[in-house]
């Protein structure tokens, strides 16, 4: 089982920057994965899908970030990025990875099979 470490968490002022990292332990996964993406979930919500890079390259993002957040990968290091811009108070959740290839649908939770840990994201207003 592959696992997935995130970093880059922390506590911003809105309208500030972070950026997330999610290193994985296993090349061989990380390359044969269909889905790799970002997850939240704020205290009392349900998880909810943030953005996604398909095996092929497709990249798609929730409307709630969608030209705020750039997601984005590097092979060589294993690891998946999300740079998070223009900051709000209602972005402020637990931040996941996950990566997976149980569906070609990279929005859907159920395509996913490894997840990371989590990684606190606090935004102030």
């Amino acid at each position: 089982q592959v696992q997935l470490v995130e970093s880059g968490g922390g506590s911003v002022q809105a309208g500030g920057s972070l950026r997330l990292s999610c290193a994985a332990s296993t090349y061989i996964y990380w390359s044969n994965r269909l889905c790799m993406g970002w997850f939240r979930q704020a205290a009392g919500k349900q998880r909810e899908w943030v953005s996604s890079i398909s095996r092929d390259g497709r990249i798609t993002y929730a409307g709630s970030v969608k030209g705020r957040f750039t997601i984005s990968q590097d092979n060589a290091k294993n690891t998946l990025y999300l740079q998070m811009n223009s900051l709000k108070p209602e972005d402020t959740a637990m931040y996941y990875c996950a990566a997976g290839s149980r569906d070609d649908i990279c929005s859907r939770a159920y395509a996913y099979t490894s997840w990371g840990q989590g990684t606190q994201v606090t935004v102030s207003s």
